[in-house]
């Protein structure tokens, strides 16, 4: 099957948004034509030319990767460097290249997600949430028989939206009284006679984002010169998209059974796992964070038993929160998961053919245990 790449775009979007990048990130699409056809798709986590080397081989028009070719900005893409000469052998082969990084770490599912699912982690919440979408209600008042074509207009304008669902509404009926002044037009009633009307009192969330054209909606559907209306911002709340996850393990397991669970469901890589803390310390909490996390050594240390991560330096390891094990295993391995679940979800969306790529891309090519 065949998409353009717009439109696969337009679904990355949708599952990993890039408003959900930090700011120093650089996600999205490096290089490529959206109006180009694209029928098959290589994820791996690093854009380096071994990758390449798969991409061209295997005919594939789009390459995802989890890390950005080119974080840190350029003012060069010639041929005469190793990130060059990807770009110069992707567009050679017909093929581009898009970006996947913190906003998939932050989505939900997203990297940690993957990483959680692993291990049977259950009651999963974010590590680090990020806050929920800033939201505001509308309350506004409207005669009887012009409340469903209010909400009507309300609803398309971006009101009532609430996850799966849309023209989400409540409604209670009363009188609403007033007394049209000197100059005005009344739609119901008379200048200097005070009228009643059997009028709906409705209520509807929507995304701060979209106030602006809520009320320009209000404005031109209701039948009143001025319609009466209150507008509220609702309280900001952590929502379910955000760094990190911890959960419970189905089951209490001593660290040391754990560190080896983990080096046996991680892909394998010269580095391994290793830990920190008593290997009979019982471990029921679990938290897990895809990449360099310690970062979220505080958070972890409030919310979890044990924290498996990547990249541990020693200052921050030797000081993390008391009672908190640790496990640090490669920072490709932990994030290399993801993929399997973002390929998925790419291709029942879309229809195009998604391929996870096998290839170890951890620098790290082998280790010497210490006589």
């Amino acid at each position: 099957m065949t998409a353009r790449l717009a439109d696969v775009l337009s679904e990355l979007e949708r599952l990993y948004p890039a408003a959900l990048a930090q700011d120093w990130d650089a996600v999205g699409l490096v290089c490529g034509d959206p109006a180009a056809v694209v029928r098959r798709v290589l994820l791996a986590v690093d854009p380096v030319e071994a990758v390449v080397d798969e991409v061209v081989e295997g005919g594939f028009d789009l390459l995802l990767t989890h890390h950005p070719l080119y974080l840190r900005g350029t003012t060069s893409v010639a041929a005469t460097t190793p990130k060059g000469r990807v770009v110069h052998r992707l567009l050679g082969a017909g093929a581009a290249l898009t970006v996947a990084h913190t906003n998939a770490d932050a989505a939900d599912p997203g990297v940690s997600d993957a990483l959680a699912e692993l291990f049977g982690l259950r009651d999963l919440r974010p590590l680090e949430p990020a806050a929920a979408e800033l939201l505001d209600k509308l309350v506004v008042f409207v005669p009887v028989a012009d409340a469903d074509r209010l909400l009507d207009a309300l609803a398309s304008a971006g009101a009532g939206r609430l996850g799966d669902y849309d023209r989400c509404a409540w409604s209670t009926t009363g009188t609403g009284t007033f007394r049209p002044l000197e100059g005005a037009s009344p739609s119901v009633g008379e200048v200097g006679r005070v009228e009643r009307v059997e009028e709906t009192r409705l209520e509807m969330v929507l995304a701060r984002a979209r106030r602006g054209a809520v009320l320009r909606a209000l404005r031109t559907a209701h039948p009143y010169e001025e319609p009466a209306y209150d507008l509220l911002e609702l309280a900001t709340v952590p929502g379910p998209r955000g760094i990190g996850r911890v959960g419970e393990l189905p089951a209490p397991l001593p660290l040391g059974e754990l560190t080896a669970r983990a080096a046996a469901v991680l892909p394998a890589t010269a580095w391994g796992v290793r830990a920190t803390g008593d290997p009979a310390w019982v471990v029921s909490t679990l938290a897990v964070c895809g990449g360099s996390g310690d970062s979220l050594l505080g958070p972890a240390g409030r919310a979890a038993d044990a924290y498996l991560t990547a990249d541990l330096r020693h200052h921050p390891a030797s000081e993390a929160p008391e009672g908190l094990a640790l496990l640090d295993a490669a920072h490709w391995a932990t994030e290399w998961p993801w993929l399997s679940d973002a390929a998925r979800r790419l291709s029942a969306a879309t229809t195009v053919e998604t391929v996870v790529s096998t290839l170890v891309t951890d620098p790290w090519t082998h280790a010497v245990r210490s006589s």
